[in-house]
């Protein structure tokens, strides 16, 4: 895994932990900064919500639709490089995390369904 970019790297260490040990967070936060910190922060909090039609990262202020590494949020729209595997948002980085570690909070229903009724 010499040749693996650095996101490839945590993401194959995390997967063989299972769990964020302290070297891993580090990895972590210094790769990707203040949204890695918030990322982590996200999981600990239980806000990464699978849902039949998507997965969901409860955010600050509005909750967004992750799929396949892309997201709704406005961070990933106008900010950050597509080519360049350390920019992520946030909410992209949380469920990647979530999802090594078995942290997803799992719904067997529609999101769709559910955005309706908020």
């Amino acid at each position: 895994m010499s040749k693996a970019d650095p996101v490839e790297r945590w993401q194959a260490a995390l997967e063989e932990a299972g769990e964020l040990t302290p070297e891993i967070v580090g990895q972590i936060t210094r790769i990707h900064g203040d949204r890695g910190a918030r990322a982590i922060e996200a999981v600990g909090e239980n806000r990464v919500k699978a849902y039949r039609d998507f997965t969901i990262v409860v955010g600050y202020d509005d909750e967004y639709i992750v799929e396949d590494g892309n997201c709704t949020c406005k961070d990933s729209e106008y900010n950050l490089d597509d080519d360049d595997p350390t920019e992520r948002c946030w909410h992209s980085l949380a469920v990647a995390i979530a999802r090594r570690v078995g942290h997803v909070d799992y719904h067997d229903m529609w999101y769709s369904d559910v955005r309706e009724l908020l």
